[in-house]
């Protein structure tokens, strides 16, 4: 199907978990996942290098700045490596006949709509690291190949750094967390998101392109996340040997009361029914995803 599939920083957690996915994939072809050392997104040169060596015919590119809070006092950085590195990866994989499988976020939007977003809604994000995810996109659109653009949210997993990962070290050393209450979206698994890509590309057999809505189904607020991710804890600690965690409580607070240099959206939810349509690709809900991203820990 296809004969050789580059995949951008393999180290990160969508990264690690598409290579894991589509290694025990029929996609047939040479899967070449690269590092950030070996295709580094704030370097075009070594990008346009990189893309005419290999020569691929399916590009996935889950590589990105995501510090959402530091991209507000490193705006240059975050537009290189979310908007300018897109642009070439498209411009590149146009030249030797490959298809770009893109990521973006939530984040695109403003967060005022009180019912889930499509991808037909108008995008405005509030925080740099938004404008600069929606400027990739804008990018990769504009070059014109065929390509996907998964905008996903909330991402976490059982490997690098996530809110997953940060509550539990949390838990660990605190008896009482405080999490905000009033931001609502969908926890999606990067393992969630590597199995509903692996079956999108295989069923990417026509001239479909554009924006797709990946995230897993259902819908919380960070408090009911960090909630859910303490039971799931607890529930598997003592089959596991686990240490027990020290957090006796989980306190709601208001966006307001947590202060951020970025601003979020209040309402994160995606609509994901176009994905279903076009792809029959169903993620799995949250809770269910979120057991079997605990269930990998390795502690």
């Amino acid at each position: 199907m296809y004969k050789k599939i580059l995949i951008t920083g393999v180290n990160g957690q969508v990264g690690q978990a598409l290579n894991e996915v589509l290694r025990n994939t029929d996609i047939g072809g040479s899967l070449i996942g690269l590092s950030r050392t070996e295709l580094d997104l704030s370097n075009p040169h070594q990008i346009r290098q990189v893309i005419h060596s290999i020569k691929p015919d399916l590009i996935i590119n889950p590589a990105a700045y995501t510090a959402v809070d530091k991209a507000e006092s490193e705006p240059d950085l975050a537009y290189v490596i979310n908007a300018i590195a897109p642009r070439i990866l498209a411009e590149e994989a146009a030249k030797v006949g490959a298809r770009l499988v893109h990521f973006s976020t939530d984040y695109v939007y403003n967060g005022n709509k009180p019912t889930p977003y499509t991808e037909a809604d108008a995008t405005k994000p509030l925080s740099v690291y938004g404008k600069s995810k929606l400027a990739g996109e804008e990018a990769i659109r504009a070059v014109g190949l065929p390509h996907l653009i998964f905008r996903t949210s909330w991402v976490y997993g059982a490997y690098g750094k996530n809110f997953l990962k940060t509550i539990l070290r949390l838990a660990s050393e605190r008896e009482e967390l405080r999490i905000v209450t009033d931001q609502f979206g969908a926890p999606t698994a990067a393992s969630s998101i590597a199995t509903a890509v692996s079956q999108a590309i295989i069923a990417w057999h026509n001239d479909t392109t554009g924006v797709y809505h990946m995230v897993n189904a259902g819908q919380t607020s960070w408090h009911g996340f960090a909630s859910a991710i303490v039971n799931e804890y607890g529930r598997m600690q003592s089959a596991k040997g686990w240490p027990p965690l020290k957090v006796e409580q989980i306190h709601e607070i208001t966006t307001q009361e947590f202060p951020t240099p970025a601003i979020r959206p209040v309402n994160s939810c995606l609509d994901v029914s176009k994905l279903a349509r076009d792809f029959s690709v169903q993620l799995p809900d949250w809770r269910v995803a979120l057991k079997t991203e605990v269930e990998k820990l390795a502690l």
